[in-house]
């Protein structure tokens, strides 16, 4: 696939009808792909072959009878490692689930095949989704396809890998606090948060259930736009999911940038932000400018407070979630002579020690005495934040940001730091924890060859705007500016 033109859901579409390929010999292409390459980047932890080539020959029975063709058809798809897939091993990156196999699909997954989507496997991620750079999986970290020695971002970090090395057209990740963007902006490809309840949340295997999120990973625009009206929509099964209409985000995203209102606040371009990132996000903003978009500076105050905010909240109820992982009912048990023991020996063995920290933290934040100081008030700092955007909302149709402060890290640089690691998600969270949808575009490559990412905000199931935006950026240039 080197050197050749990348796949897309448009061109895989048009090969498949024009019987210039069809979709089993695509899968085939793909596989021998991630053979090739996934050694070094370790991007897949499982496959489900036979899955892929049954999904394949319906593809092509349907081809071969004239009928119409699913939105996804034939498309080779990856699916991060925390959204459960029937029959296929499921591990959260973690040994506690090193031998789960799922016996249903998430509501994502059958509306992907129902479309055609052709699933090729499992992706490496952070334990748990736990992680800003793909280094805490038990299975081996990940590597970035730019550059080797570099982190592919974190915690969708296979999924973002997997389409930046064309080993799948498109892929699903998850965001908590940043999960979907930084990875999507290091690897430099598109990737897409959607708002909180636009997708449903069912058969995802929970770390923080107020933030966590499924989206789409794509090389282009228009390919994370079809994949979002695909998964989109309301689903019984989740409590959480919104009973909205969903917009054909394809149609929408073709409209003109010009006219639209885009706030550029002051608090996340101080410092800590890296001059070359800063650069070329404002360089970027330039270029909607002189495509007719309007900048309006803007503050966000309670920016600062974000980062002690989300890990406050978010480890919390990763501690709640986690707590079913006992060695009871599924996964991992390792045998004790008491049920505690039990208990301690299945979690000491079975969780590494990142999961472990933020198990550590949420249960202290949640304990009896620290609750109000901790839990509680950060509750409502996060009203605080998301009034900050609320009030954006009004004076602006979208928020542009850099997506992180740097480009991609050495693997290992930042390991033994934990908050250092933390602060990579620190223009991400705000609007985790306020619900809103964002998404990274690439914005340009740093002197060393890295990818930079852009990241857009819109307003809640604002998705149609801040892909119209995207899609602009991309028609114009910036994605290489």
């Amino acid at each position: 696939m080197s050197g050749a033109p990348r796949w897309t859901v448009a061109s895989v579409h048009e090969a498949l009808l024009a019987k210039k390929t069809s979709a089993r010999e695509l899968a085939q292409e793909f596989y021998a792909q991630i053979e090739q390459r996934n050694p070094e980047l370790n991007a897949f932890l499982a496959l489900c072959p036979d899955r892929a080539y049954a999904q394949a020959d319906r593809v092509d029975a349907i081809v071969a009878q004239g009928k119409p063709l699913g939105r996804l058809a034939g498309v080779p798809v990856a699916i991060k490692d925390v959204i459960s897939t029937e029959g296929v091993r499921t591990t959260c990156g973690s040994k506690i689930l090193e031998d789960y196999t799922p016996p249903y699909d998430a509501t994502a997954i059958e509306r992907l095949e129902r479309a055609g989507a052709v699933i090729m496997g499992k992706t490496n991620c952070d334990e748990f989704a736990m992680g800003s750079s793909n280094e805490n999986s038990a299975y081996g970290p990940v590597r970035n396809p730019i550059a080797l020695d570099r982190v592919p971002g974190g915690s969708s970090g296979g999924s973002a890998a997997a389409v930046a090395a064309g080993l799948s057209v498109v892929a699903l990740g998850t965001d908590t606090g940043g999960s979907i963007r930084q990875p999507g902006a290091y690897c430099g490809v598109p990737a897409m948060m959607p708002t909180y309840g636009r997708v449903s949340r069912y058969g995802l295997i929970a770390f923080a259930s107020s933030l966590d999120r499924i989206g789409p990973f794509a090389t282009n625009i228009t390919d994370a736009a079809t994949v979002m009206s695909v998964i989109a929509g309301h689903d019984s099964n989740d409590s959480t999911s919104a009973a909205l209409a969903v917009p054909e985000y394809a149609a929408e995203i073709e409209k003109s940038v010009a006219g639209l209102r885009i706030g550029i606040p002051e608090d996340y371009f101080g410092a800590g932000l890296d001059a070359e990132v800063k650069n070329k996000v404002q360089a970027g903003i330039t270029l909607l400018e002189r495509h007719g978009c309007k900048r309006v500076p803007l503050k966000m105050p309670h920016t600062d407070y974000a980062i002690a905010t989300y890990y406050v909240i978010a480890t919390a109820e990763a501690s709640s979630n986690l707590a079913r992982y006992d060695g009871v009912r599924y996964g991992l048990r390792v045998q004790g002579n008491t049920l505690m023991e039990m208990y301690r020996k299945t979690r000491e063995r079975g969780f590494g020690p990142e999961v472990k920290r933020r198990i550590m933290l949420g249960t202290y934040a949640l304990s009896s005495g620290y609750y109000d100081a901790y839990y509680l008030r950060a509750q409502k700092v996060r009203s605080l934040i998301a009034r900050d955007f609320a009030e954006a909302f009004e004076k602006v149709d979208a928020i542009i940001t850099p997506t992180a402060p740097t480009a991609a890290f050495r693997l290992g640089e930042k390991t033994a730091d934990p908050l250092e690691m933390y602060l990579a998600d620190i223009y991400t969270v705000t609007g985790s924890l306020a619900g809103v949808p964002g998404i990274s575009v690439p914005c340009g490559k740093s002197a060393a060859g890295l990818p930079i990412g852009m990241q857009i905000f819109g307003s809640h199931f604002g998705e149609a705007r801040i892909l119209q935006l995207a899609r602009g950026f991309e028609k114009a240039g910036g994605f290489s500016i």
